[in-house]
């Protein structure tokens, strides 16, 4: 969940910008399967940059100032958790296994697509009522796993399922998308990180639109498979080999009941960007960012990493991140 800044989103990004948000979080993105979340990014980027090209796995980058000695690399990543079809019952049920860090504690019930060979198929996470599976009492009351959930397309052979164009990996997406809430605040499934690809793809259309010119060369880079590894990332840094780089990711609102604030800081929405301290994130350049942010008056939030920042930062050094809600 993301909270526009009241009263800018108009001013600061305009209706082709908004839509262009709408049309990214709507556009599934599966880890391993970005490609058609990263054509729509590429559409859009490409107004604003030089030049634009993507690596043999799929990350996407678009230039400013190709050829410039000095490399500026701003990244987020296109993927998101999804699962893959594992295995079909002869009754037509499907058995999933994650593609990524996917709870499966949120899954019974809901609706999802299954991204096909024929196509998208609808589908959902069967789970039985409440009282169908209690035994011996509600204090043994049957919870979900990865190995007990299983999706109905409406299927009831496994002939069925093959003639939908379901098959053996097929990737599975959420249904839900897009929307927005009271108060400003907008909800998607997967603002993981869709609403970092649109902020580095707004930057590129800001310093355009503002004829800014650059000393140096600016790489917006968004990268697949991070949510299996940061693979995407630290190809894209071998290739490019940036002298800098700032990685935009999301990260947790700690006034959410069950967050521990003195585990995971005091971070809200609508409050403005999170910066962390941590051994991976380049001291000078997190000073820079912050002066300037005490300059132009922009709020931030402020959090510690430990060991690793969660996000691609220690693969392109060096790195700071920009983590928002």
């Amino acid at each position: 969940m993301a909270k526009q800044d009241k009263g800018k989103t108009k001013k600061v990004t305009g209706k082709a910008s908004y839509a262009f948000l709408k049309n990214l979080i709507n556009t599934p993105s599966p880890t391993g399967f970005e490609w058609n979340g990263q054509k729509l990014w590429l559409e859009y980027i490409k107004a604003w940059t030089d030049e634009q090209f993507t690596d043999p796995y799929g990350s996407a980058a678009a230039v400013i100032n190709p050829g410039a000695p000095f490399k500026v690399v701003l990244e987020a990543h296109a993927d998101e958790i999804s699962w893959f079809v594992n295995y079909i019952t002869p009754e037509g049920l499907i058995y999933l296994k994650r593609n990524g860090g996917v709870d499966h504690q949120v899954a019974p019930a809901k609706r999802v697509i299954i991204h096909g060979r024929k196509g998208p198929v609808k589908a959902v996470f069967g789970w039985p009522a409440i009282h169908t599976r209690l035994s011996g009492g509600e204090s043994k009351e049957t919870a979900p796993r990865v190995d007990n959930l299983f999706l109905d397309c409406g299927a009831r052979s496994r002939k069925d399922i093959e003639s939908l164009g379901v098959h053996i990996g097929a990737v599975v997406t959420y249904e839900e998308g897009y929307d927005e809430l009271a108060f400003d605040y907008l909800v998607g499934r997967a603002m993981d990180n869709r609403v970092g690809g649109f902020m580095i793809a707004e930057v590129a259309r800001l310093l355009k639109e503002n004829k800014k010119k650059l000393p140096y060369a600016l790489y917006f880079v968004n990268a697949v498979q991070e949510e299996i590894g940061l693979r995407g990332a630290e190809m894209m840094a071998r290739r490019i080999k940036p002298n800098v780089a700032i990685i935009t990711d999301v990260t947790h609102d700690t006034t959410t009941p069950m967050v521990n604030k003195m585990i995971e800081g005091d971070i809200a929405c609508g409050k403005g960007p999170s910066l962390a301290y941590a051994p991976a994130i380049h001291n000078k350049l997190l000073d820079l960012v912050r002066e300037t942010a005490e300059e132009k008056k922009i709020p931030v939030q402020w959090r510690t990493l430990s060991r690793s920042t969660g996000t691609a930062t220690p693969l392109l050094m060096p790195t700071m991140d920009v983590l928002r809600c």
